[in-house]
């Protein structure tokens, strides 16, 4: 590990015991900062209802912390819009914002959306399908913010059990996400929960940010944000346990293929890619570098070439 990420751990991973509400909610009042939640919700009926109850009465009602609660359904065929209205959320159908461009299928389309349809000065993102939901995960992601100007985004970090195994869920960060960040992008190995879907940002760091439309958005946040703002601009907060509806093999299949193509794009644009190469020769003075430019360019295949159409045609 880097010793820059090593600093970054002790200095930007906190548990929740580290911002009483109390001193949280001074420093809303203070800032005068707002806060939005969004749950993006695909046929979430059996958990949404339930998350949203939580942040009103916790967060609402006993505190003004959270001073919106936006559910944006992406084409549910149950129950979930009414359940979440009946909660008390704000609810907006996906293809209702900016309908002037066609929305595609994938989680990052509704949270890219979502900033036309929220207001507040800081954006927390909750998945709608946890169980045993705990107003924690917002207080823990939100107050950073509120209480350190220095910190753009806090990720939620938490014990993933599968079933009765502890720590065993995360399949696809522990077998794509993690190898790939620790590979390409050393400076993020710190986090615990990469792609969890827990987390909140200043939405002056969101709307500058490209959001893949599927599963690899929070990756690419991750990745964007580190070139943005830098490693100590992002933090994260242990909130305990984190439970959830899991998907099948097939389902994390799909999710590892859009995070690797996330991957592939980001490196292709060059944000952390150098394509030189650095080889050592023994000189008067010791091993001296030199560096090489890495050939990059392709020729297109020949059957293109119209020189060479004409020769094959004659």
């Amino acid at each position: 590990m880097l010793k820059e990420v090593e600093r970054w751990l002790s200095t930007r991973s906190w548990s929740l015991a580290d911002r009483p509400l109390h001193k949280i909610m001074a420093a809303k009042r203070a800032s005068g900062r707002t806060v939005s939640v969004v749950l993006p919700a695909l046929n979430e009926e059996k958990t949404v209802g339930d998350i949203v109850a939580v942040i009103r009465h916790d967060l609402m009602r006993q505190v003004p912390l959270v001073d919106e609660i936006v559910v944006v359904d992406s084409g549910s065929t149950d129950r979930t819009s009414e359940v979440a209205a009946a909660a008390g959320a704000k609810v907006v159908h996906r293809d209702d914002i900016l309908p002037r461009l066609p929305a595609v299928p994938g989680k990052g389309e509704v949270l890219w959306r979502s900033l036309l349809v929220t207001t507040g000065d800081i954006v927390c993102f909750i998945d709608a399908d946890l169980k045993e939901f705990s107003s924690d995960f917002v207080t823990g992601i939100v107050g950073p913010l509120l209480t350190d100007p220095g910190v753009d985004l806090v990720k939620a970090m938490y014990d993933r059990p599968l079933g009765s195994a502890a720590g065993q869920g995360g399949r696809v960060t522990e077998l794509m996400a993690r190898p790939l960040l620790n590979m390409h992008w050393p400076q993020l190995a710190g986090f615990v929960q990469p792609l969890g879907g827990e987390y909140a940002a200043r939405r002056s760091l969101l709307e500058q940010l490209p959001f893949p439309v599927g599963y690899g958005v929070e990756l690419g946040m991750l990745v964007d944000s580190l070139h943005l703002v830098g490693l100590d601009a992002l933090a994260q907060v242990d909130v305990g346990v984190r439970k959830h509806r899991h998907q099948d093999g097939q389902a994390l299949g799909r999710m590892s293929a859009a995070i690797y193509r996330t991957a592939q794009l980001r490196l292709a644009r060059g944000h952390l890619i150098r394509p030189v190469l650095t080889q050592f020769e023994r000189g008067s003075d010791g091993f001296e570098p030199r560096t090489y430019s890495v050939d990059l360019e392709e020729r297109p295949p020949m059957v293109e070439i119209a020189e060479y159409a004409e020769r094959k045609a004659a």
